[in-house]
């Protein structure tokens, strides 16, 4: 097994060292950014939705680059501008993510659609595959696109009754 992180785990248990690298709040967001939405640049992880604050945002940044899961590269339009990519490492986390959202849409009040959450659940080595082309290829194209609040807002504003809530 590869061993290339620069990280000192807690102890030898692989689930504790993968959550040593992962296991904050926002690291795998910022890798499904990367793999799913196709985000690149500092400017759109701050401006994807989730509140993260500049310093944490670079933080987490600097932890997945320093265990081999994000790559720091200048943009190829602007070499004073610099993209964020996953490495082989950071892409084969495509089938955890998958798996995390199936996991959530049917556990948890989420905004993803049903037929999408079917679609992904039963095309399961189709979505993983095109995840790894869109990396390879450094296809910046959603693979998915953010799932919208506002059907979860429209229910909070119903009261339990079905009355708009005022």
């Amino acid at each position: 097994m590869a061993r290339g992180s620069k990280f000192n785990h807690r102890s030898g248990c692989p689930v504790s060292a993968a959550l040593d690298l992962v296991g904050d709040r926002w690291s795998l967001l910022l890798v499904r950014d990367m793999m799913v939405r196709g985000y690149r640049t500092f400017r759109e992880f701050q401006r994807a939705g989730e509140g993260i604050a500049t310093n944490i945002l670079a933080d987490r940044l600097q932890k997945l680059e320093a265990g081999g899961m994000v790559l720091r590269e200048p943009a190829a339009e602007d070499g004073r501008s610099t993209h964020y990519r996953l490495t082989q490492k950071g892409i084969a986390l495509a089938p955890v993510l998958l798996e995390m959202l199936i996991w959530g849409a049917h556990h948890e009040e989420t905004d993803a659609p049903c037929a999408a959450v079917e679609q992904m659940e039963r095309n399961r080595a189709a979505v993983i595959a095109e995840a790894y082309r869109r990396w390879e290829q450094r296809d910046p194209t959603p693979l998915i696109p953010p799932f919208a609040a506002s059907a979860r807002m429209k229910a909070k504003s119903i009261s339990p009754k079905g009355n708009p809530k005022r």
